[in-house]
């Protein structure tokens, strides 16, 4: 049966072959420079097993169109394009942690993209060696470069998110108390606080707030020229608190009060709210991997009120900091008098 003009053609191909149909379309012409003849020009729609399968396949993609040249798309070039969005966007050690996990890739570099089974994710990570931090980063990329695909309707479903990595837990050699932030993580942090993002977990670390405390802050509620902020949404009485503004972090705060119009201290590109979950999915996890750290937003409060208490910082100032539920004794909640100064002092010996 002859097919109607312009609908596409069934070619089978030479030699023995897994799939001799070659299913294509025409776009085009041309003239050929020897011959002096009118040359199609068509794209390679895919190739099939049987005839009735590569027919299948043609009416198939007449009745949804799609971008062939898309569809062929590799590992590689996927990051390639994921990169060249995202690089400028993030810090040089950002960037060096992309790169170290896509080096791991290596197999997949030249697989084209939405043909990736899980079964090939999977054997990346149980065949690299490297430690669980790593393989943590490594990951982070994997559901990037998904979500990058799926956004352009490169692929349709994120198989990096089935990806077990939890199996090599017990692979970090240097495996460590994943409560606290030690002193050379803390400096490692100052080593790229000129990143945004950073500066929110030093933020976090030398006011010892809790997370969703800090989310909700509003650019009203905060006073920079006195060095505190409000906290006016807690999940405690006692956590209805002000909390003073670390001399170290206060350029921080400046740049998040300073940066656009948003309501509130904290914000994304377009000045929303940060919602937990995807500040903690979207940056929070994603810089910690970077580092090759494991910790919690909670980590920050703990490393807070443990620096305060190494400081020889008196508890009840602790408590008033760190809003510390049911922590006030009777003879501390008369104490309660307790001016920023005080505070801005305490804060500033960590």
């Amino acid at each position: 049966m002859r097919l109607p003009n312009g609908y596409g053609g069934v070619t089978k191909l030479s030699g023995r072959r897994r799939k001799p149909y070659m299913v294509r379309k025409t776009i085009g012409w041309h003239i050929d420079e020897k011959t002096d003849k009118k040359v199609q020009d068509y794209v390679v729609i895919g190739y099939a097993a049987t005839k009735s399968e590569a027919l299948q396949m043609l009416a198939d993609y007449n009745k949804n169109p799609f971008d062939v040249s898309a569809s062929k798309i590799t590992f590689k070039e996927v990051y390639e394009r994921f990169t060249a969005e995202k690089f400028p966007t993030i810090s040089k050690s950002n960037i060096n942690g992309y790169n170290a996990s896509y080096k791991v890739c290596e197999p997949l570099y030249n697989r084209v993209f939405k043909e990736i089974k899980l079964a090939e994710l999977q054997n990346v990570v149980d065949t690299c060696g490297k430690s669980y931090p790593s393989l943590r980063k490594l990951k982070v990329l994997m559901d990037q470069l998904y979500k990058y695909a799926m956004k352009n309707e490169l692929c349709s479903k994120n198989y990096a998110e089935f990806v077990d990595i939890a199996k090599f837990k017990d692979r970090n050699p240097n495996k460590r108390d994943r409560e606290k932030f030690t002193k050379e993580e803390i400096e490692r942090l100052w080593n790229v606080s000129e990143d945004k993002y950073y500066q929110i977990v030093l933020m976090l670390i030398y006011s010892g707030v809790r997370i969703s405390e800090m989310l909700d802050l509003k650019r009203e509620d905060v006073n920079l020229n006195e060095q505190y902020f409000d906290v006016k949404k807690s999940k405690t009485e006692s956590g209805i608190r002000r909390v003073p503004i670390a001399d170290k972090v206060l350029p921080f705060f400046k740049n998040w009060y300073n940066d656009g119009e948003s309501d509130y201290l904290l914000h994304t590109d377009n000045g929303s709210k940060f919602e937990y979950h995807n500040y903690y999915d979207s940056y929070f996890t994603p810089l910690m991997v970077n580092l090759n750290m494991d910790h919690t937003p909670h980590c920050t409060r703990h490393t807070c009120i443990s620096m305060l208490a190494e400081a020889q910082v008196d508890q009840t100032t602790i408590k008033k900091i760190v809003g510390h539920k049911g922590a006030m004794t009777m003879t501390e909640k008369v104490y309660t008098h307790l001016d920023v100064e005080v505070l801005i002092n305490a804060i500033n010996k960590i």
